[in-house]
This record gives C-alpha cells, sequence and structure tokens, in this order.
C-alpha cells in the first residue's frame, strides 16, 4: 500500500450571509440596549420609559462570515393614539421585510398576556425565522434563567433560543452567530465602516429626547418630540475653531408640561441640554453649542398633521 501523502484538499469555506433581524417585545425588554451592545456604539436611544423607541433604526453588525443589520423597533402595544397606532403599523410593515425576528422576553419578568400576544402575531411573517431572546440575564440567578428558557420554549418552536445581556455583554457573540447562520447567503449590503442609517441630525434630535426623557414625571416621556431646526457651521473666516451651533425644539402638549420640561428657573432644561451636548459632542467628535426651545404642540399625538409635522 502506498502512501498518498498529507491531503491537500482545500477546507470548505462558509458561504457570507447578511440580511435583516429585528427583535421585538414589550415596550422596556431591553431591545434597543441589545441593539447597541451588537453595533458597538449607541445608535438607538435608551430610557427606563417605555416606548423611547419611534422608528425603525437600523444597525449593522459586521462579521468576517456576515453582515447583520439590526431594525430595532418600537414595542409592541395597545395604543390609545394615532401615534400609538403608527407605531404599531410601523412595527408590523418592518416585520414583514425581515428575515429573522428575535422575540425578546426579560429573564427576570414572567410571560405574561403581552408577551402571549406577541408570540402569537409572529405567526403573520411566515417568511422570517423565530428566535427567541432571553434579555436581561445578569439580573437573575441561574435557576430562574433556566425557568424563564422553559417557558419561552413553550411559546413555539423556536429556530433557536438564546439568553443574553446587552449591558454586560453576555453572549452576544452567539446570538450574532446564530443570526448569522439563519440569514440568507448574501453579498455584503453595506460597506465596512457603515454603523447606522440614520443621519447625524436625526441622531442628535434622538439625544436631546433620551435627555428629556431622564427625570421627567412617567405621564410625559410619550408627549415628547424633537426637531432639529437648523444646524450652522462656524464662520470660517471670523472663527473657524468655533462650534457647530444647533437650534432644536423640544415640543410637549400643554403648557403644564412645558413647566415640567423647563424646570425651577430654567434648570430642568440646562440640565437635559448639558447632557445632550455630552452625548452629541461625544457623537460628532467636536465642540456644539446647544440651543433647545421647547414648545406647546396641544395633542400632537393625536393630530395627522402635527404628527407629519414632526415626523412621524
Amino acid at each position: 500500500m502506498t502512501d498518498s501523502g498529507p491531503d491537500t484538499t482545500p477546507a470548505t469555506t462558509a458561504p457570507y450571509r447578511a440580511g435583516f433581524v429585528s427583535f421585538v417585545g414589550r415596550p422596556n425588554v431591553g431591545k434597543s440596549t441589545l441593539t447597541n451592545a451588537l453595533v458597538g456604539q449607541k445608535v438607538a436611544i435608551t430610557s427606563s420609559k417605555p416606548q423611547t423607541t419611534r422608528r425603525a433604526i437600523r444597525g449593522i453588525v459586521h462579521r468576517p462570515h456576515g453582515q447583520v443589520i439590526v431594525v430595532d423597533t418600537p414595542g409592541v402595544h395597545r395604543p390609545r393614539t394615532l401615534l400609538g397606532e403608527r407605531l404599531n403599523d410601523l412595527v408590523q410593515s418592518t416585520l414583514g421585510d425581515v428575515d429573522v425576528i428575535g422575540f425578546c422576553v426579560p429573564a427576570n419578568e414572567p410571560i405574561g398576556p403581552g408577551d402571549r400576544f406577541i408570540n402569537d402575531t409572529l405567526d403573520q411573517y411566515p417568511r422570517a425565522k423565530k428566535i427567541a431572546i432571553v434579555t436581561k440575564i445578569d439580573r437573575s440567578g441561574k435557576e430562574k434563567i433556566a425557568e424563564q428558557l422553559l417557558a419561552v420554549s413553550r411559546l413555539r418552536e423556536w429556530d433557536a433560543i438564546i439568553p443574553t445581556s446587552g449591558t454586560e455583554g453576555l453572549q452576544l457573540e452567539d446570538l450574532i452567530d446564530e443570526v448569522v447562520s439563519l440569514l440568507p447567503e448574501s453579498p455584503q449590503l453595506y460597506d465596512d465602516l457603515a454603523v447606522t442609517e440614520e443621519t447625524d441630525e436625526e441622531r442628535i434630535g434622538e439625544l436631546i429626547r433620551e435627555a428629556a426623557l431622564e427625570g421627567v414625571r412617567d405621564e410625559l416621556p410619550h408627549s415628547l418630540a424633537v426637531v432639529i431646526e437648523d444646524m450652522v457651521e462656524p464662520d470660517g473666516d471670523d472663527d473657524p475653531n468655533g462650534p457647530l451651533r444647533i437650534f432644536a425644539n423640544l415640543f410637549v402638549e400643554r403648557d403644564s408640561q412645558k413647566s415640567i420640561v423647563i424646570g425651577h428657573k430654567g434648570g430642568r432644561l440646562k440640565d437635559v441640554g448639558t447632557r445632550a451636548r455630552v452625548e452629541i459632542e461625544g457623537l460628532l467628535g467636536r465642540h456644539v453649542y446647544l440651543n433647545i426651545r421647547v414648545k406647546v404642540a396641544k395633542e400632537w399625538q393625536r393630530d395627522p398633521k402635527q404628527l407629519g409635522r414632526l415626523g412621524f
């Protein structure tokens, strides 16, 4: 018998995959935190207040074997306003287009009617692969996490079930690998440096709203909207190294809400501006001057014309 020598057959290379995944779940289950953790930077604002996300925000995750475009959507909820109806419509239209749907359930909360309702609606999207993501595992012990994984497994046949923590970065690579394996074979969809489809202006407006969401009473968050009126570069001759001047309008629905946002002697609004400016300067990598004016747009969440003007 002759020695045929070493095997020189080239190793098979896994095909490159790219596509879209959307995370769904009740408000405040950690979808935006997970999106930011996967992308590696803040592309979606986060808050302890529910229903913070109002747009389908695309964040791009790059890996050698694939590209995952994460579409962060508003939390599914029972709408009480025209804005709420439009946010739910946005979720539905988004889910009809994605390749993978990640159903998010926090490890530290029992599965409730809202979770079951969302799970049932997933049947409307037969095209998408479906995975369950148990979020916030840093807030629960192993026994509780195991119980939640079992409870989630009983909801339906999932393509995968993954426990994660966006805050602590736990098992994110496992999640990415699982999602990539479920995506179609495809060339790269975005260039190597892309992290989001959001424009700087959109991200600045969201950072201002994020700063305003903290420290206000619970009934106020849904009434806040931000519009960037102007962004003025410094004069090249008089002040070439001056700040970028940003002028923003922060809209509320009632005069009483305006007083809450402004605060005693303008203290709360000043704090909002300071916190937002730090985030904006971090995003842009340059000094900015930020001017925020609080304006009243009465019942804008229920007014189709005003919703249109505010970008909804």
